[in-house]
């Protein structure tokens, strides 16, 4: 209980409380001391415990310096901690950017393969040029060939109005010529049948 009681009041002292009690008790014994030998046997102590305690002071101050050194040596790591963590998020998002790039590239890359694929199944210009052309030909060939059956058919139907007037006038001079030996036939006959003077 005594040795607790004492590391917990000590702490990391090494016995700094002990060795100034030990000089105060020294001090004290010195001035009490009656002969000269005594005294100088009590002043060599004092001397000893005191080079003991600066020894022990140094010691701790040199162990604060190093604390302090390393307390900046830790503040210095941290911020080139936080510097490398900083850099890697801006790698990590510059890498994001150009995993976005990729895709779109891969992608871009696709439907050009699928367009390119579609536009081998057609043929090139020049065969489309040369079919056009063709097809235009044929279309004018059709075209004259469609004018002149119209104006055939136009000639056609002129022709057949001429016939039919024809056919009508004809059929109108036969029914007036029917209609005229009608009338000379009942002349005859009325003639024929009336008395003669």
């Amino acid at each position: 209980e005594v040795i607790r009681k004492r590391l917990l009041i000590d702490g990391d002292g090494a016995g700094d409380d002990r060795r100034i009690n030990l000089l105060v008790k020294s001090f004290i014994k010195w001035c009490n001391s009656g002969s000269q030998e005594e005294g100088y046997s009590q002043y060599q102590r004092m001397l000893s415990t005191l080079s003991q305690c600066e020894f022990s002071m140094g010691k701790t101050l040199l162990v604060y310096d190093m604390n302090l050194r390393e307390m900046e040596n830790y503040e210095k790591i941290y911020k080139e901690i936080e510097c490398s963590i900083a850099g890697a998020h801006e790698k990590i998002a510059e890498c994001k950017k150009q995993i976005l790039q990729a895709k779109r590239i891969r992608k871009n890359r696709q439907e050009y393969d699928a367009l390119a694929k579609v536009i081998q199944h057609h043929p090139d210009r020049h065969e489309t040029l040369k079919e056009l052309e063709a097809l235009g030909k044929e279309l004018e060939h059709l075209s004259h060939i469609k004018e002149s059956v119209e104006d055939k058919l136009e000639l056609r139907r002129k022709q057949f109005h001429v016939l039919l007037s024809t056919i009508h006038e004809l059929q109108q001079t036969l029914e007036n010529d029917e209609k005229l030996s009608e009338v000379e036939d009942a002349q005859e006959a009325s003639m024929e049948t009336d008395p003669k003077p």
